[in-house]
This record gives structure tokens, sequence and C-alpha cells, in this order.
């Protein structure tokens, strides 16, 4: 089940490529875009960090994000399935934030971008250089669109949080770039309503799924990656459990 007439439908947790999938959704139908794609910051890796009397710091990234990622592929897709009033969140970096930025800005009224600091980033042993402590998510709508602030303080294109932590980061799967589900509820509640119907078609071990049932959105995500689709199956389907059981 992708989309279907139940008014009481809440989830849809796809495996498969969502290259064809998003083909599959009808034009307008969907609210708010909040996505995480690779960043094939995986190409420019120099591998694990050895250090004096301790394990190797793990520098790689996933084999995933080695595989070139064309933002352009993606913007026509992206501009059917959303509705006029919807908003599109794409986490990214340094190395595609302009490419996101030459083929949606001038297809939407308003392009921005959050910086998304992390309080507790990997350390850099020898001080070479700047902490990783940073990321972008690029930001797209137009007029009339959902925007839920209630006060000033909370416009800031500025946001903070640790990187995901255990309890909440899973072991097994160990996902390199699992997002908090902290920084996601709060995206979730400025661009969107309740009923809404969130789209993440890069879906990874399912947070973004997890943030959007908790505040009363509805859902549809998609991974390609079975091992990774199991577990943000899993999760999802927990997490709506644990939702409809406190509700009865």
């Amino acid at each position: 089940m992708m989309m279907t007439h139940d008014p009481h439908w809440r989830k849809s947790v796809l495996h498969g490529d969502s290259r064809t999938i998003i083909k599959q959704l009808p034009d307008h139908s969907i609210d708010f875009i909040l996505t995480d794609p690779p960043y094939n910051l995986g190409l420019h890796s120099t591998g694990n960090i050895p250090l004096p009397g301790r394990a190797d710091m793990n520098n790689d990234v996933a084999e995933w994000d080695k595989v070139e990622f064309c933002p352009e592929e993606w913007a026509d897709d992206f501009i059917r399935v959303l509705k006029p009033s919807g908003n599109l969140f794409i986490f990214t970096s340094y190395n595609h934030i302009g490419r996101w930025y030459n083929c949606l800005d001038k297809r939407f009224d308003t392009s921005n971008f959050i910086v998304w600091h992390k309080t507790n980033p990997a350390p850099k042993i020898y001080k070479a250089g700047f902490l990783n402590s940073c990321e972008m998510i690029f930001t797209c709508w137009n007029k009339r669109h959902t925007w839920n602030f209630i006060s000033q303080s909370e416009m800031h294109n500025f946001l903070e949080s640790p990187i995901c932590m255990p309890p909440e980061r899973l072991k097994s799967p160990k996902h390199p770039t699992q997002k908090p589900t902290s920084i996601l509820k709060k995206m979730i509640r400025i661009a969107s309503n309740e009923d809404d119907i969130i789209f993440d078609p890069f879906m990874g071990v399912g947070s973004v799924g997890v943030a959007a049932l908790e505040l009363g959105r509805r859902y549809i995500g998609v991974e390609i990656d079975r091992t990774y689709y199991d577990a943000a199956y899993n999760r999802i389907n927990h997490t709506l459990q644990r939702i409809q059981e406190t509700q009865k």
C-alpha cells in the first residue's frame, strides 16, 4: 500500500528504488518532503584515523554514499508530487547545496537553508582543521505554504542538537547518518500540519517516519537497502502500535 482512499491510513513503508516509486505518486499529493539523500562525501574519505593506544576512529562512509548522486534527476518529480502549499527540506552538504539551489531555486517562490549544529561532533585529535560540526538543510516553498511559527525565536535558520546517540541510535544495523528525531520533529512541526503526508524517498532506518507518526502526520518512506528497510519497517510499526495503544 502506498496511498489509499482509507481516511485512517497512517503509513506506507516501501522497499524499492525510489526513482521508480516516486513516479507512482499522484501529482500534488504530498504536503512535506523531508529527506536525507546521499552526500557523496565518501568519495573524499581519507579512511580510518589511527589513534595511539586505542582503536582507530571510523572515518569511512558507507559504500552507498560512493555511488554518484545527481540532485538534478530529482527536481522534476519533487515539484510534481508536492502540493502548492507544501514544503521541501533536503539534508545536504557543501558539495551538493549549489546543485540543489541551481535546479530548484528558480522553480519556487523562495529557497533558503538551515544549519544544523551538532554539539558533539567527532573530535579531531590532531587539531589539524575545523570539526565537522554543521550540516545544511536546503529548503524551498511557494506563497501560501504551510508555516507554523509561533515566535520570532523559532524563526532562526539554525538548529542545535547532539548527533543521534544511544539508545535512539541503532546498534544493528548501524546507519552512519542516522538523524535524531528531535530535529526532525522541529522541522515537521513548523512545515506541516496534523494528518499531512510526509514523504521521504531516502528513508534509511526510518527516523523521519518515527518523528512524523509521533506528531500525528501520515508517512510514506522508501528505502532500497534491505537491511535498512527492515530496521525502518520494525521501528515505524512499533511506533504506530505504541501510539494506537495509548489512544485506546
